[in-house]
């Protein structure tokens, strides 16, 4: 079992679990001396019962870390939806603040910077309105980035239905 520690924004572990974790499957970040998580990434892993999160030194139950993480993401909880789907699917998933996505995807077996993730990925509710403007940035966002924009929809049951996009030059 990993035991992980939430810092400020930051969520990391210094167990030997984490890092041959890290190596298997990708999860987490190789930061010098610890593997330093995503919120997605550590609620993804304590609902499968592979970590266990640490507050204050103390440990904390899966919902309090859903409500601490809201105060820093309100969406965390439909990132997660499609974080484990596309987990359960093989791919590995990584944030992807920097390009303005919510994940990049990569196929499975991949390195995250070392190889090249397949799509830029960003989830939304089936409920929540979305602008042809928003649409249109995101595909511009993935296109200047040579990946494909990847959006999962999200319906009331929890249920996502995946759309690829593309540009295409006629």
């Amino acid at each position: 079992m990993i035991i992980a520690h939430i810092s400020s924004e930051k969520i990391h572990s210094t167990s030997q679990d984490s890092f041959s974790l890290y190596e298997k499957s990708r999860f987490g970040e190789k930061v010098k001396d610890r593997i330093e998580y995503s919120w997605v990434e550590a609620l993804f892993l304590a609902s499968k019962n592979k970590l266990t999160l640490n507050h204050k030194n103390k440990e904390i139950s899966f919902d309090k870390a859903i409500s601490i993480a809201k105060r820093h993401d309100k969406r965390i909880e439909t990132k997660l939806i499609l974080f484990e789907n596309l987990r359960e699917k093989g791919y590995i998933v990584k944030t992807a603040l920097k390009f303005g996505a919510d994940f990049r995807v990569y196929k499975k077996g991949s390195k995250p910077g070392e190889d090249h993730a397949l799509w830029l990925a960003y989830v939304v509710r089936e409920s929540e309105p979305h602008t042809w403007h928003d649409f249109a940035a995101k595909n511009r966002v993935a296109h200047s980035t040579k990946k494909k924009l990847l959006i999962g929809i999200v319906d009331d049951e929890n249920d996502v239905t995946y759309y690829e996009v593309s540009w295409l030059k006629p």
